[in-house]
């Protein structure tokens, strides 16, 4: 803060001594935007780069590396608001200038391509990202070494978007490859070290051995809330990721009372709105359930969902999501007739919203039918049940998966 705070003071002093074109002055706004940028003003930022990039290129040509810096800035800030595609794009026109200008190997270069690759996957395209990273990263090692901070973190990005493509093995042995590295060049509590452990242990549930996720995160969340404290979201996070693998490994009542644990902590510390908050509150009310405390599930679902439609709309996924185990729930407390009705209403919601061929639509056909059968009809619903594709017997509650 002070540091934007003197150079905006310092620059209509400069503006006024050696003008506005001048590249003592130019430094000066460049450095302004980068400290309002540093602050988490993106806004200004990416306004302030935007201004400044024409001047530059003016005064001291398109191709100067400071109006290369200022494009990389540009670009960085306008992914940072949410705009990926064309972060992306800035990106992808800059490389090959960075490449002719200051060579492929030179670190700016190399720093752009590292970008592209991550706005790359942010936009949508992840094996994109991840053949970029591929490709960066022998070159990271020859030029900075193996163990250079970009290199591990080239290596971090590579195993992420192998994940996000669904190599969950490969993802997994590359963070058990990296943690090694990074255990020795920064520590076995550093908190780049914690991240990758963290990751490791996601993708060796993923993987389907839920009993070794949980333990790793078991072993992680200690080392997180000494390092980085217990409020830290990273903290919070590893105690989210021990409680579903808890689950997982076949102990619903450990996992409801972590979730439990967590929620009051979650509200405090991010309000509570906040989605992790929100993902809490279904994550033990789904376990609730699953130990066969079927009312007390209903009612948190019934809770969730007026939370969820204030938070993220009525026709937000989640909290279609949030109605759907609000039906289930309630059938399975023993009321048939409510469960068939809000299924009928939610079909209407998913067929306008998602269509009436999407997977969810279809199976909220399927389970209409069911609680509709199951509230004694047996007629309407064997009319439902042939409207849709069949998707076996029963219904089933559902999750919003977290990380």
């Amino acid at each position: 803060m002070a540091a934007r705070r003197q150079y905006t003071e310092l620059l209509p002093i400069r503006m006024g001594q050696l003008g506005a074109e001048h590249p003592i002055t130019l430094t000066i706004r460049h450095e302004l935007a980068r400290w309002t940028g540093e602050l988490g003003d993106a806004v200004a930022a990416r306004r302030q780069y935007a201004e400044l990039l024409p001047v530059s290129e003016r005064v001291q040509g398109p191709e100067h590396p400071n109006t290369l810096t200022i494009r990389h800035e540009l670009a960085r800030w306008t992914g940072e608001l949410g705009d990926a595609a064309a972060a992306r794009d800035m990106y992808a026109d800059l490389v090959p200038i960075r490449e002719r200008v200051q060579g492929p190997d030179h670190p700016d270069t190399l720093a752009a391509r590292a970008n592209l690759a991550q706005w790359t996957g942010q936009a949508g395209d992840p094996a994109a990202a991840r053949d970029q990273y591929a490709a960066l990263l022998p070159i990271r090692e020859r030029v900075q070494g193996p163990e250079h901070p970009s290199a591990l973190i080239n290596r971090h990005e590579l195993a992420r978007w192998t994940g996000e493509l669904g190599e969950a093995e490969a993802a997994r042995d590359q963070y058990a490859a990296l943690l090694v590295v990074r255990e020795r060049v920064s520590g076995p509590e550093h908190p780049d070290t914690l991240t990758i452990r963290h990751e490791l242990a996601r993708w060796t549930g993923e993987l389907g051995d839920a009993a070794a996720a949980r333990d790793q995160y078991a072993a992680l969340l200690p080392l997180r809330e000494r390092v980085q404290g217990r409020d830290h979201p990273d903290t919070l996070m590893a105690r989210a990721n021990l409680a579903q693998w808890t689950g997982q490994a076949g102990d619903p009542a450990a996992a409801r009372d972590h979730y439990a644990a967590l929620l009051p902590i979650r509200e405090r510390v991010l309000g509570p709105q906040h989605p992790a908050t929100l993902i809490t509150r279904h994550e033990l009310a789904r376990w609730t359930g699953e130990l066969g405390d079927a009312v007390s599930a209903r009612d948190q679902y019934a809770e969730l969902l007026i939370r969820r439609e204030h938070a993220s709309g009525a026709d937000h996924p989640d909290t279609l999501t949030t109605r759907h185990n609000l039906a289930y729930w309630t059938g399975q407390a023993g009321d048939a007739a409510a469960a068939r009705d809000q299924c009928a209403a939610l079909l209407r919601v998913r067929e306008r919203v998602l269509g009436p061929e999407h997977p969810d639509t279809l199976i909220t056909w399927h389970n209409l039918a069911y609680w509709t059968g199951a509230a004694g009809d047996g007629v309407a619903a064997r009319s439902s049940t042939r409207a849709c594709s069949p998707f076996g017997s029963g219904c089933s509650a559902r999750s919003i998966p977290t990380r």
